[in-house]
């Protein structure tokens, strides 16, 4: 079966973008900035993106079209003969899993705001601080409505994958991007005219030196860093995959580009859009889900014309989530394509049962199982299925894939090149080999334990120790990839 390709370059562009943008560019990336020392913050996050997130997302573009596979197989076609890189294909695949076992929950959180914006539910009748809280308890406490919302979300993402790549997912995709890219502007645009909107601009884009220094310099850089690392969404395959689906008309370094640019473009406004409005009314822009379901919507109930506002902030923030869980569903389609050679309807109706039963848990975890702290007390299973995935599957993806374009026992820095440079457009740096084989698996190490260490020292010597050897025992799995099974030389 010849393999399905992007019918534009723009489609491609807005599709990986639209997987790249989701919900941590608008709840945690302004908060961060502002906090962190504004500007300052901005130029050490844009700083870290070009040395660490950009490279990767090549490498995982390249991996994808010189293979024209999704993870699933990618790496069986490329690496050397007796070499182990195929066995991360099993915990790619499950990363994709095991991110739209939540993903569609908060995905259906949008809709249904959405929905309650739209209907006047927040602004009709003026609502004290408290009721709107509540109403966000409430939503949790509710596992039919959450249900019902997750189960929407699933069957309208697959129902545009069902479609094919071009007609479904590069179509639907674009139309949702553009109209995303210009909710943002006009959003941005109101909430910088807003009274008192200048206080909340100068927090979050004059630098600020001083609250650098109080926050420690050590944390704002590690801040950036992973912010950095975990905007793109590299790691488990879901860049791989659209790499899969392009020509090589066009260098992929240039592609990379302009989704990187596409990103950030967001993210900042997005903090535009958020604190501003924050500072007008008086209100602390608190990061997490707290900031969207509770700050933003009693912002909006102060706001006037807040109806309609509200009800255009939570379309942008669905049109965010779905890009997402879309791109993600194609991935997880092309899985079954792949290993199986299933059909794409076959695909489709099977995950979307197995998508279902397998978000359950996280619907559940916020009431009848809400018990249930599997991280420490206060956790629930999201943070446990969030945690499996951007403290482990994102960072330790990613080092397979830069290992693999990089070492003599991988696919081969050489190869990597060749591939990356094929078509018109920007070429990748070579004088970034040494830069990529060895300063970017150290830095994503790094932020692999840190990690580790920054959820579990809080809670004691007898919790971090177990999962910091966790940490070391996986971090050897990956790295045995590289050993050939009978020492062929390469």
């Amino acid at each position: 079966m010849e393999r399905e390709k992007f019918g534009s370059r723009l489609g491609f562009i807005l599709v990986s973008a639209g997987c790249a943008i989701g919900l941590g560019n608008v709840w945690k990336f302004p908060y961060m900035c502002g906090q962190y020392g504004g500007a300052a913050f901005l130029l050490i996050y844009l700083l870290f993106l070009a040395i660490l997130g950009f490279p990767i997302m090549v490498c995982e573009f390249s991996v994808g079209r010189a293979s024209q596979k999704s993870c699933a197989t990618s790496f069986k076609v490329l690496e050397p003969e007796g070499t182990r890189w195929h066995k991360y294909s099993y915990i790619g695949m499950a990363g994709n899993y095991l991110l739209m076992m939540f993903y569609t929950t908060v995905a259906g959180w949008m809709l249904y705001y959405f929905w309650r914006s739209l209907s006047g539910e927040f602004t009709a009748t003026p609502l004290s601080t408290e009721q709107i809280s509540n109403k966000f308890n409430n939503l949790l406490q509710s596992p039919a409505t959450l249900t019902f919302w997750m189960i929407l979300t699933v069957i309208l993402a697959f129902g545009i994958c069902s479609l094919g790549v071009q007609k479904g997912v590069e179509k639907v995709t674009k139309i949702m991007m553009l109209l995303l890219l210009g909710l943002i502007v006009i959003l941005a645009v109101h909430s910088t005219l807003l009274p008192g909107a200048g206080d909340g601009i100068r927090f979050y884009l004059v630098p600020d030196f001083h609250n650098m220094l109080e926050k420690g310099i050590g944390n704002v850089i590690f801040g950036a860093m992973s912010q950095a690392f975990f905007t793109l969404s590299i790691g488990m395959g879901s860049m791989a995959i659209f790499g899969s689906y392009l020509d090589k008309s066009r260098s992929l370094t240039g592609e990379a580009l302009s989704i990187t640019i596409l990103d950030t473009f967001v993210a900042l406004m997005a903090g535009l859009i958020i604190i501003p409005a924050c500072f007008s009314y008086g209100i602390e822009p608190d990061a997490g889900p707290s900031l969207i379901f509770i700050t933003l919507p009693n912002l909006f109930n102060q706001m006037t014309g807040g109806r309609i506002w509200g009800s255009l902030f939570f379309l942008f923030l669905s049109f965010a989530a779905l890009s997402t869980v879309i791109a993600v569903f194609e991935n997880i389609i092309s899985f079954a394509i792949d290993l199986w050679g299933w059909s794409r309807k076959k695909a489709v109706i099977v995950n979307i049962l197995a998508i279902i039963v397998l978000s359950m848990p996280c619907v559940l975890g916020y009431n009848m199982l809400s018990g249930f702290h599997p991280l420490g007390s206060g956790t629930t299973i999201m943070d446990l299925e969030d945690f499996l995935i951007s403290s482990n599957v994102l960072p330790l993806g990613s080092l397979v894939y830069v290992m693999f374009c990089t070492t003599r026992y991988g696919w081969g820095f050489q190869n990597f090149l060749t591939e990356a440079d094929a078509g018109n457009g920007l070429r990748f740096p070579h004088q970034l080999r040494w830069h990529m084989t060895y300063i970017i698996p150290a830095v994503v190490v790094f932020i692999y334990l840190k990690g580790y260490y920054d959820l579990f020292a809080p809670q004691g010597l007898s919790y971090l120790i177990p999962w910091m050897c966790i940490a070391v025992i996986f971090l050897l799995f990956i790295f045995s990839l590289a050993r050939c099974k009978n020492n062929t030389k390469h």
